[in-house]
């Protein structure tokens, strides 16, 4: 069997093919004959008569047509005078004869009498066809209705479409996946019991019934389990939640008791269910006057096949997902998924063995470093890493490089993280100059900012959809935490170009709105949801967001219009401060923004070394550290029990 072509199967036992096999014939043997009785019941009458008996009805003008071929002759007779008319319900009676060979005699006695003459051709053939071909339509629909459904037509509807990976047909193994070391560890665990099941069973341990692989998107986490079906030596069956919901009522529920059914046989091995919670999520959310309907059935009998009346031994349950805190509890509890196991985005060392993973089939120049690759790229995950080196030897295919060098990696980078260069995008003047100095100020302070990185490169290049010129710091390493000092920088660096515009022109611009977007946002979670307000305190008045998905924010708190209005003031004052302090920091160090704008508007793009130069001439002003820490004067101060004071416990 070949390792490059796994095979898969959607049935590994030949009883329900053959039923579906035997049914699908006797369909069509039943629409046949309904065809050829229709055909026979519905041809007209036709009486054999002597071939003497037809001469004499010619020769006395009785026979008003003749249809003669080599094997017979069909001819109608004339209406007799006396009868009435011939309806169409009526028709007149066909005859049929046989006619003798080479009876040369026969056209001549036909013509004499005004007989209506036709030639017909050898229709055996003919005939049979045109039995034949209503049953090959037939057939076609059938075969195009079986598709449709994949394998079976309606008696198939219910079966699972989980596809059978068998032992030694996938070629990816562990080694394959790098950056989550943690996560392969667990799971070589699972391949361990499956491979020496007697080492855990003499020590009463138990397998986990269900393992479940939740983190961000691109992480590895489908790759993980292909590495598992690799690594385990079981049948493995892959599926992905969505083809468990279908339009008809009761088919999820039929196919997860068919695709346990097909496990049990196979037992043991490993059940991979993708994107989990397609069909997983809680019922607490749904519309409690649908409490029936088709997801939750489903839901009901995923819930039961692993861990329901009758046991399910030998069936590991293996499942992914992106969004674990939308799933029902009763899916998490202990005995089903005993183990969740996170697959995150992966450290600089992880990035580094994923680059290194990737890379091997790509040939390199000698100046590429890939652990300076992995130290600028924090937050990219597997997939992203992957990108990252296919678009870097596209770039060097394009350019005709005979290997792919460090510049095409940067390049490659700087396309991911800011878009694709738009030198067609020509800037007139004013704009130009604008951007610059834009630039120049987001560079100065970022350089002054606590925990922001190196200024590595700055240019005012357009690129991507509305991006006339960007700022990148490269960071000083991977952070998990951010402080209150750190995030208030973040907002002085938003809003540099902002400052840097108004010190310079004397005017606003719309280049600064994503900025302002950005600073607002920021503001808003620092207050709302970190918590970090003086007036306002420890409080969260938005709800968590998704731990792996941006964007995926649950609802605001009911809230009071007077806490309402509280957090604006405080989300105008944190930005407006922001603002007043990256102003200041400009008007400090304005020579040292004109010149960096100066060289831009020459060279387009300025580089680490290039702006090393200028940056070291940066000067802090004295109140930027007082704001960015928040002066102990101006905080409340914590009340301090005195010894004699008994510590009194409050009960709950």
């Amino acid at each position: 069997m070949s390792k490059n072509t796994p095979p898969l199967s959607n049935r590994p036992d030949n009883a329900a093919p053959n039923n579906r096999a035997f049914a699908s014939s006797l369909f069509l043997l039943l629409a046949w004959l309904f065809i050829v009785m229709a055909v026979v019941v519905r041809a007209p009458r036709k009486d054999r008569v002597p071939y003497s008996q037809f001469i004499e009805q010619v020769e006395s003008g009785q026979v008003a047509a003749a249809s003669i071929s080599s094997q017979q002759i069909v001819y109608t007779l004339k209406p007799l005078p006396d009868l009435a008319p011939v309806t169409a319900d009526d028709a007149p009676i066909q005859r049929i004869t046989v006619p003798l060979q080479n009876d040369a005699e026969l056209p001549g006695i036909l013509r004499s009498h005004n007989v209506e003459i036709e030639a017909v051709a050898d229709s055996g053939i003919g005939r049979f066809f045109g039995l034949l071909l209503p049953l090959l339509l037939l057939w076609m629909i059938w075969a195009s209705f079986s598709n449709r459904t994949q394998g079976g037509g309606l008696l198939s509807v219910g079966k699972s479409k989980a596809r059978m990976y068998l032992e030694g047909s996938s070629c990816v193994n562990f080694d394959d996946v790098a950056g989550v070391d943690e996560a392969k560890a667990e799971l070589q665990e699972i391949v361990d019991f499956l491979q020496h099941a007697q080492k855990y069973v003499s020590l009463g341990a138990k397998i986990p019934k269900g393992v479940l692989l939740v983190g961000p998107p691109g992480t590895g986490k489908t790759l993980l389990a292909r590495a598992i079906a690799g690594e385990a030596g079981v049948p493995f069956f892959s599926i992905s939640a969505s083809e468990f919901i279908e339009m008809f009522v009761g088919v999820g529920a039929s196919r997860v008791r068919d695709l346990f059914e097909q496990a049990k046989q196979q037992a043991p091995c490993i059940v991979f269910i993708d994107e989990l919670d397609a069909l997983g999520k809680s019922r607490a959310s749904n519309n409690r006057f649908a409490g029936n309907d088709e997801r939750e059935q489903t839901l009901n009998q995923l819930l039961a096949e692993m861990d329901g009346f009758v046991p399910n031994a030998g069936v590991i349950l293996l499942a992914a997902t992106n969004r674990p805190e939308v799933l029902d509890p009763a899916l998490l509890r202990a005995g089903r998924f005993d183990r969740r196991i996170v697959v995150d985005r992966p450290d600089k060392k992880g990035r580094e063995a994923i680059l290194a993973i990737h890379a091997k089939d790509v040939h390199l120049a000698e100046d590429v470093a890939l652990d300076k690759l992995a130290a600028r790229t924090p937050g990219f995950a597997g997939a992203d890493l992957a990108n990252l080196v296919n678009e870097a030897a596209l770039l060097a295919a394009r350019r005709d490089h005979a290997a792919v060098t460090m510049a095409d990696f940067n390049e490659a980078s700087e396309r991911i993280l800011t878009g694709v260069e738009r030198k067609s995008r020509v800037l007139n003047h004013v704009e130009k100059r604008t951007v610059a100095y834009h630039e120049a100020g987001h560079a100065i302070v970022g350089a002054l900012m606590p925990g922001a990185g190196v200024v590595e490169k700055i240019s005012i290049v357009p690129r991507g959809i509305a991006a006339l010129g960007y700022t990148l710091q490269r960071p000083e390493g991977d952070r998990f935490l951010m402080v209150e000092s750190e995030i208030r920088g973040q907002l002085v660096t938003l809003l540099g170009g902002r400052a840097a515009e108004e010190i310079v022109f004397n005017r606003l611009s719309t280049g600064a709105s994503d900025d302002i977007q950005k600073a607002t946002d920021l503001a808003e979670r620092c207050i709302t949801l970190y918590g970090m307000s003086p007036i306002l305190g420890p409080i969260a008045v938005d709800r968590s967001q998704s731990p792996f998905l941006e964007g995926y924010a649950q609802p605001r708190r009911a809230i009071s219009p007077h806490l309402s209005e509280a957090i604006d003031e405080e989300m105008i004052t944190l930005v407006e401060e922001a603002h007043q302090m990256a102003v200041e920091i400009l008007i400090r160090n304005q020579d040292v923004l004109e010149e960096i704008a100066q060289k831009l508007l020459e060279e387009e793009t300025l580089e680490e070394k290039a702006l090393k130069a200028f940056l070291d001439k940066v000067h802090s002003p004295a109140t930027l550290s007082t704001w960015l820490n928040r002066d102990a004067e101006t905080l409340p101060q914590p009340r301090i029990y005195s010894p004699e004071e008994p510590y009194r416990e409050t009960a709950y």
